[in-house]
């Protein structure tokens, strides 16, 4: 049997960022940027509970701690913010020149 070590969280975290990268660059909807940027916390938050849960081994074997967890919360946190903020914005550009195009929305600076 195959046991799910770092290296599988590492390479799953690496997918998705690249992913998240992707569709920053690629995508002109402002609402798909913003699903790649969800995509990279997420990326982030496998990498740190990955190292909280591999990394930090006494010489017992026990854990030390929950850092790596606490910052993943905060980064959930923060993401949710991040989206209902990005959201409301979103709806107000859509409002004022019914467009979500990144590439159409030139008028913000006036």
């Amino acid at each position: 049997m195959m046991e799910v070590g770092l290296n599988h969280f590492l390479v799953v975290s690496t997918l998705l960022f690249s992913m998240g990268i992707y569709a920053i660059v690629t995508r002109k909807n402002a609402i798909m940027v913003l699903m790649g940027v969800e995509l990279i916390l997420n990326s982030a938050n496998i990498n740190f509970i990955a190292f909280s849960q591999f990394g930090n081994r006494g010489i017992d074997g026990n854990l030390f701690g929950l850092h790596g967890h606490l910052i993943a919360l905060f980064v959930i946190v923060l993401a949710a913010a991040e989206a209902a903020i990005a959201l409301a914005i979103v709806l107000n550009i859509y409002k004022t020149l019914s467009t979500v195009n990144i590439d159409e929305i030139d008028n913000l600076k006036d």
